[in-house]
């Protein structure tokens, strides 16, 4: 993994905030280039702690003990400054604006050692590492249905769920909102986020039965896993 130091200015405080969140971002615009210009830009207002091209090249942007701007208006599991509390890795995609493609071997590969090592020295748990678009389901796509998230999980990085016992239509909203995702947005948009996250074959914001099958096991997973870091 090559890495080189891109500074953004765009950056603050974390204050007293715990780091314990890892957000997954693509980048959205039509080069890697213009991206990392953008992030260091300041009238954008925008960075991220580090963004990897699609070489595998990692940008280091902002130091990890400052805030980077990245999540924006958003939520996970009762908080909302998601920023304070987050490391935020962009990865270079033209996005579902500019052509979205699947994302190289070489930029996962980078990816997994460079998260990795964030999660051996910050105290992230796998519940905890999430896509923009789950923290902000009426605003974002990203990383979107092409991104490698059970790769990611079978190297430590996140959970991937097996499916789980029907628990029927009228627990999706519980079991949304359990697991962290925002109780004051529509069911559909938080359906359509946890489906780009965990059933990205079919991604139509509706609360079928494959869908609350792995609903239902997610949950169970986060349980068993909150239960053995406890």
């Amino acid at each position: 993994m090559m890495q080189i130091d891109r500074p953004s200015p765009n950056r603050d405080s974390r204050g007293d905030a715990t780091i314990d969140m890892l957000v997954l971002h693509y980048t959205g615009m039509q080069s890697g280039e213009a991206a990392l210009a953008r992030m260091c830009d300041p009238a954008a207002k925008v960075s991220a702690h580090y963004a990897i091209d699609e070489d595998g090249t990692v940008y280091a942007m902002v130091p990890e003990e400052a805030r980077a701007w990245h999540a924006g208006v958003s939520y996970w599991a009762g908080a909302r400054d998601i920023n304070a509390r987050s490391i935020g890795i962009e990865l270079v995609n033209p996005g579902h604006e500019f052509g979205y493609r699947a994302f190289p071997a070489g930029q996962i590969v980078s990816l997994v050692e460079l998260a990795t090592a964030i999660l051996a020295r910050r105290p992230i748990p796998p519940w905890r590492v999430v896509g923009h678009s789950d923290v902000a389901p009426m605003r974002k796509e990203d990383p979107g249905e092409l991104f490698p998230w059970k790769q990611l999980a079978a190297e430590g990085i996140g959970l991937w769920p097996v499916r789980g016992d029907d628990p029927g239509e009228a627990r999706v909203t519980e079991l949304l909102e359990r697991y962290g995702y925002d109780p004051g947005v529509p069911v559909g948009k938080n359906l359509t986020a946890f489906q780009r996250h965990f059933r990205p074959t079919r991604v139509d914001g509706m609360a079928d039965a494959e869908t609350r099958a792995l609903l239902a096991g997610l949950v169970a997973l986060y349980d068993a896993e909150k239960g053995n870091a406890q």
